[in-house]
């Protein structure tokens, strides 16, 4: 059969070219791209956002916040909470976009460029020519001048949207003051407390109530599933011991640097100043000169005296009262025409007038420092780290892809990648899905885990692909030993479960003796036991559970005193009596003021949402992709 193909394959060739084309033609290119790369995970007025649209913004995002907050957790940037925050303002922002457009609202070319002009940032991209530096731009932030511009247009015109809602928002007093007084209402109460505690010895738990119990809440008690793993990180650090350093390299750098690392010559001046600004007249500036020449021939006579010369006659305020003491500067310090004429001088020598924007100066040296350079055996080590530290992106990159290619061309081996690397095996039991609190470094990652308990992964223990887990930072896995979820035996969680069937128990015998506590004292005050009187609020608890504190303010403050019971769960039952209402201490007008300001933006961010709630159904805007259940990160939260 393969002599067949070998001997005919210019046919065979034909034949398929033949087969194939048609298809296309009827079908479409798009049918033979699939959907792997092109899943659609959002639409907004017919336009669809795809997830590597999604990735590559998330990607960004990330990216902005770690160099903000380089010590930022990496499970909470890479958390399925966080990623979806980032399609939802994905979302936001096209409806936003979508209805500036169809409003028509433009952002004028004065307006815009007005806005650079002022943009600060921009600045720095202007060569000393005036002229913008479009590579250095591109460079930096990864986006062309044109689409910075088009970015902006479109936040400009959004804003300009929602400023017609959040511009015109109206508090009326009156609501102004009922969302205040939710935070600071009061009341005076008394609480009685029926507490589970009181009521568990009077409980009795089976092992027949135990034993059932377990059967019908099984899930309760999951052991979960576990692996024990080994792993590599490859990052900077890691990409700098591959490195190859030469020692001609390290002297060359080491001469080209010396300034850095040793001091630079110090020099102790003294001046005299007679001012004369620059914009000060032609005969003003003349008359200055004049005077410093005089000063010059008069310390030149008798250099002993420079100092009470200067005392008497300098006019630099910060000086002239030291005796014109400058004390020591290095090159740098001083405006370019002083320090050339200090740095030429020697020691105990006086200048010529020297002019500068401030007037004339007659400078004397008091006192020299030598610069001082370590011998490049001191410093060796620094060097040597600081040249790696240059060579490491680049080096970064080529380990990078090796380490790709080791850890995929060997699945079920970390070892060849970790000798071509130099890179240290790494290994971790009790590794579960879920990063656990408190977790750092490539176990706090979702993507490496979730690509840990992939099913290649587990059935045939294969390394993981490389995974990228923080900036300049790879990781790859593999798991050596795998127990899944499982029932934990009966005999490890009784008494856990009878510990937890007193509770419920209790806390129902608890709720009942309050109930009737309530019933009788509202039938008859007498002999009701009472907590010493609490002033309360929302803001001040005094220690009080918050389910106490709504129920006390929904009491009806006409009819008081009055009895309430409330229902803690497992902590219990308490009956609560509200003897008044506490007035509330007047405000300072500045925090009236500030407190009625912070409700009117409230109202205002309410309306915005409500308007933004408007938009997202006129142009049938919906995310495809289920919004995660989970909690941030404990870190996080």
């Amino acid at each position: 059969m393969f002599d067949f193909f070998r001997k005919y394959n210019k046919i065979v060739m034909i034949f398929l070219f033949l087969l194939i084309i048609p298809s296309f033609v009827l079908f479409g290119v798009e049918r033979y791209q699939g959907s792997g790369g092109e899943v659609k995970v959002a639409r907004v007025d017919g336009q669809s956002i795809t997830r590597p649209e999604w990735d590559a913004q998330h990607r960004l995002e990330t990216d902005r916040i770690r160099q903000q907050s380089p010590n930022v957790d990496p499970a909470l940037l890479e958390s399925d909470v966080m990623r979806y925050a980032t399609l939802e303002r994905m979302v936001r922002d096209r409806v936003l976009a979508a209805a500036a457009a169809k409003s028509n609202v433009t952002v004028s070319e004065e307006r815009l460029s007005r806005i650079f002009a002022q943009d600060t940032g921009l600045a720095a991209f202007r060569t000393p020519d005036g002229k913008f530096d479009r590579e250095s731009f591109q460079r930096v932030t990864g986006r062309t001048p044109e689409q910075y511009e088009a970015s902006m247009r479109a936040e400009l015109a959004t804003q300009q949207m929602l400023l017609g809602i959040t511009g015109t928002a109206f508090t009326p007093p009156a609501l102004a003051a009922a969302t205040i007084n939710a935070f600071y209402d009061r009341r005076e109460i008394q609480v009685a407390r029926f507490s589970p505690e009181s009521f568990a010895s009077k409980v009795t738990v089976s092992d027949a109530d135990v034993e059932a119990y377990y059967k019908a809440h099984t899930a309760q008690f999951q052991a979960p599933e576990q692996a024990s793993i080994e792993y590599l990180v490859l990052d900077l650090e890691a990409a700098k011991k591959n490195i190859s350093v030469n020692e001609a390299d390290l002297k060359t750098y080491y001469e080209q640097n010396t300034a850095r690392f040793g001091t630079k010559e110090e020099r102790r001046a003294s001046h005299i100043l007679i001012t004369a600004p620059a914009s000060a007249p032609a005969a003003d500036r003349a008359k200055a000169k004049a005077r410093a020449e005089q000063l010059l021939a008069e310390v030149r006579k008798a250099p002993a005296t420079f100092a009470d010369v200067a005392r008497k006659n300098s006019q630099d305020p910060g000086s002239a009262e030291k005796g014109g003491d400058l004390d020591f500067v290095t090159r740098g310090a001083m405006v370019k025409p002083f320090e050339d004429a200090l740095f030429a001088l020697k020691k105990g020598d006086i200048s010529d007038v020297v002019e500068t924007e401030f007037g004339y100066h007659i400078i004397r040296l008091a006192d020299i420092k030598p610069a001082v350079v370590p011998p490049f055996e001191q410093v060796r080590a620094t060097i040597e780290n600081e040249v790696r530290a240059q060579q490491a992106t680049q080096e970064f990159a080529k380990a990078a892809e090796t380490f790709t290619d080791a850890v995929y061309q060997q699945p079920d081996s970390l070892k060849p990648a970790a000798e071509k690397l130099k890179l240290t095996i790494q290994t971790a039991g009790n590794v579960s899905r879920t990063p656990p609190p408190g977790a750092t470094g490539v176990l706090a990652n979702r993507n490496f885990l979730n690509a840990l308990f992939a099913a290649d992964s587990l059935d045939r223990k294969q390394n993981t692909e490389a995974i990228e887990v923080g900036s300049n930072q790879l990781a790859a896995g593999r798991v050596t030993q795998y127990t899944p979820a499982h029932p934990m035996p009966l005999a490890e969680v009784k008494d856990k479960i009878r510990a937890q069937l007193i509770t419920e128990r209790a806390a129902v015998m608890a709720k009942a003796e309050g109930e009737a506590k309530l019933a009788a004292w509202t039938a008859k005050a007498d002999g009701a036991t009472f907590g010493a009187p609490v002033t309360v609020s929302r803001r001040e608890a005094q220690a009080q559970p918050i389910a106490v504190i709504d129920a006390a303010l929904r009491a009806d403050a006409s009819k008081l005193p009055a009895l309430v019971g409330v229902d803690l769960g497992t902590q219990g039952y308490a009956v609560v009596r509200v003897t008044k209402v506490v007035p509330r201490t007047p405000s300072a007008p500045e925090q009236t003021q500030q407190e009625n300001a912070q409700v009117g933006q409230s109202v205002a961010a309410a309306e915005e949402v409500a308007y933004y709630n408007v938009l997202k159904e006129r142009f049938k805007a919906e995310i495809l992709v289920p919004k995660p259940a989970e909690t941030l990160p404990t870190a996080a939260r």
